[in-house]
């Protein structure tokens, strides 16, 4: 089994893990594995939602594109008002 070692935490983030694991009556390695397993899923659904969210802009088509007001004449208009 691959081993992680970790230097120069910082000492409240070190207490802060211990207490948690106490909590969760797991020792410091098992709550940071359950942590970083968390935390890895976590980073991956965010990054698999944005890849969908992406493909769905990317499949609507805009009709009478052509036909929209230029930004710079929008702003324009407003910085008048």
């Amino acid at each position: 089994m691959p081993l992680l070692q970790v230097r120069d935490i910082p000492e409240d983030l070190y207490e802060k893990l211990s207490r948690v694991a106490e909590q969760d009556n797991r020792s410091i390695a098992q709550e940071t594995i359950v942590l970083l397993k968390q935390a890895l899923a976590y980073k991956e659904s965010r990054i698999s939602r944005r890849k969908r969210i992406l493909h769905e802009i990317s499949s609507n088509k805009v009709e009478n594109a052509d036909t929209f007001p230029d930004p710079a004449d929008l702003l324009r208009e407003d910085r008048g008002r």
